[in-house]
């Protein structure tokens, strides 16, 4: 069976991370500058050369040096190739590792984008930080998107609802309920803050294929998806919403295939407070439903926090592989958290844990594991084996050569603007408008025989397919300019953009209910 070396433990036996219980999830925790970034990057390249796809989020850039490999002329390179023997590595050797580069804001890695309808009500008012009520009026304006076929894409077409929901108040009260201005208003100031902060690229098409991080590279080798997270971070609530909204979509996609011998990807939660802070129960509840679930898919989780405690009790008792990092005692919160992981480990008598942890080295932690059986390991103060990747970012020219030949180069880079609620309910109003004056103009006969105004679903269609094919054909010639081979397809976004307009107004709210996915259903 499949083994990830963590490290050499105290009793002189390697501790291992067994492939067929790493979808058991996991905890990397400890304080700032104790070594827990160069844990994860050594597990993450593991996994990667045993065929396991991952996922991790990038906070301070080092890790986007996971592409690269070490070289013998790097400053700490003597330690690392003295920690590689000591621990055991034998057939220690610098290696690079296949990566693709992500970046919600397009910026250093391909686009990740997802539509409001996609992303649901419950996320979004959370990522807005509404109260009850305001969150019931933003269920509302989805609802009666959904009613009347108006597709939900962007932050415009939102904001045009909400306008719509407003101006018709006393009209959708009877059907839907009350719909307050004032709550109407708070929304719109919250979403243009969260415009401003550039969170406004995030939703759009093409949308993210979730399967595109599941891939593996020509030698059989799992690719490391690496967010860069270093701007997402100033804003912690995006940075959280965006990860569960991940998780939740691969809760989706996945099928169930109980425990593999390895999982079909591993997914690193870095900064993991973030998800829980300030988050309503119902949230604690539905996070606790995915993590304890998406085990059975062949997914693995793993929280990085400096704070064990920052876990809450429910969900950290599903994390079975633990590696913890050296505390310190300054506070009385931290006194308690190092009671707290001293008594989440499985007792070692010749070990104190609870000293220990605030005596460990850089580059040590406390290691258990589960066994064959699904049992945790004794827990051993281990020395933590060292990665083969570069220690450190890459540069910009090196992550641009990276990107040139990533495999999904063309295929989400060139954002395509299709016919949605903004654009439909802007040619209402102008519509309106024109109807207006033609009957102050010409008189009401002359109204009611004029020609149609607005284009029928065909036409709707046609100028989606339009839209689309002009915008991929343009990321097509681009990467002909540039010399590289673009993976964009004019005719397949053309398509595509006709049979999402044609089943949105076809279907309507059972279209748009259907199509919304985990995060618009089960987390309502």
């Amino acid at each position: 069976m499949g083994e990830i070396v963590i490290g050499l433990g105290a009793d002189g036996q390697q501790q291992v991370l067994r492939l067929d219980r790493a979808n058991r999830h996991g905890l990397v925790a400890g304080a700032t500058g104790t070594g827990k970034t160069v844990t994860l990057q050594g597990i993450a390249e593991q996994f990667s050369r045993a065929g396991v796809p991952v996922f991790m989020a990038d906070v301070k850039g080092d890790l986007s040096g996971i592409a690269m490999p070490g070289s013998p002329t790097f400053k700490n390179a003597d330690k690392l190739e003295a920690r590689a023997k000591e621990v055991g590595l034998a057939d220690y050797a610098y290696a690079d590792n296949p990566a693709v580069f992500w970046d919600l804001y397009g910026e250093g890695g391909h686009p990740i984008r997802t539509t409001i309808s996609e992303m649901g009500p419950v996320l979004l008012a959370r990522l807005l930080g509404l109260n009850d009520t305001q969150e019931g009026v933003l269920n509302i304006a989805f609802r009666y998107a959904d009613d009347n076929g108006l597709l939900l894409i962007d932050l415009a077409d939102l904001q045009s609802v909400l306008v719509a929901c407003a101006q018709n108040a006393s009209a959708l009260a009877t059907q839907y309920g009350n719909v307050s201005k004032a709550s109407v208003g708070t929304i719109q100031r919250q979403l243009l803050a969260f415009e401003s902060q550039g969170a406004d690229r995030f939703f759009g098409e093409p949308a993210f294929e979730i399967n595109d991080f599941i891939k593996v590279d020509e030698q059989g080798r799992g690719m490391v998806n690496v967010l860069a997270a270093d701007k997402l971070m100033q804003s912690p609530k995006l940075y959280a919403t965006f990860l569960l909204w991940l998780l939740s979509e691969l809760f989706e996609a996945l099928p169930e295939i109980g425990d593999p011998e390895k999982p079909c990807l591993v997914f690193f939660f870095d900064e993991a407070h973030l998800l829980f802070d300030d988050a309503p129960q119902a949230l604690f509840d539905k996070v606790e439903q995915v993590v304890r679930l998406i085990r059975s898919k062949g997914v693995g989780v793993y929280f990085v926090t400096q704070n064990p405690i920052d876990i809450p009790e429910k969900i950290a008792g599903q994390l079975g592989n633990r590696v913890q990092h050296a505390l310190r005692a300054f506070t009385p919160r931290d006194q308690k958290a190092i009671r707290a992981a001293a008594e989440t480990f499985r007792i070692n008598p010749d070990l104190d844990v609870e000293k220990v942890i605030t005596e460990l080295k850089v580059g040590e932690a406390l290691v258990s594991t589960l066994d064959a059986d699904g049992a945790p390991g004794v827990v051993q103060r281990t020395l933590v084996a060292p990665p083969r990747s570069r220690l450190g970012p890459v540069s910009p020219k090196e992550r641009a050569v990276i990107q040139s030949v990533s495999p999904f180069e063309g295929k989400y880079d060139t954002a395509v603007n299709r016919e949605s609620a903004a654009e439909v309910l802007a040619q209402k109003a102008a519509d309106a408008a024109a109807a207006a004056r033609q009957v102050e103009e010409q008189g009401e006969v002359a109204q009611r025989g004029a020609a149609r105004q607005s284009p029928s679903l065909w036409g709707k269609a046609g100028k989606a397919a339009v839209g689309a094919v002009a915008s991929s054909a343009g990321a097509v010639i681009a990467a002909e300019i540039m010399g590289k081979k673009s993976r964009a397809s004019p005719v397949a976004s053309g398509l595509s953009a006709v049979v999402g307009t044609v089943a949105t107004q076809i279907g309507g709210a059972a279209f748009g209910r259907f199509a919304r996915g985990l995060l618009g259903g089960l987390l309502r």
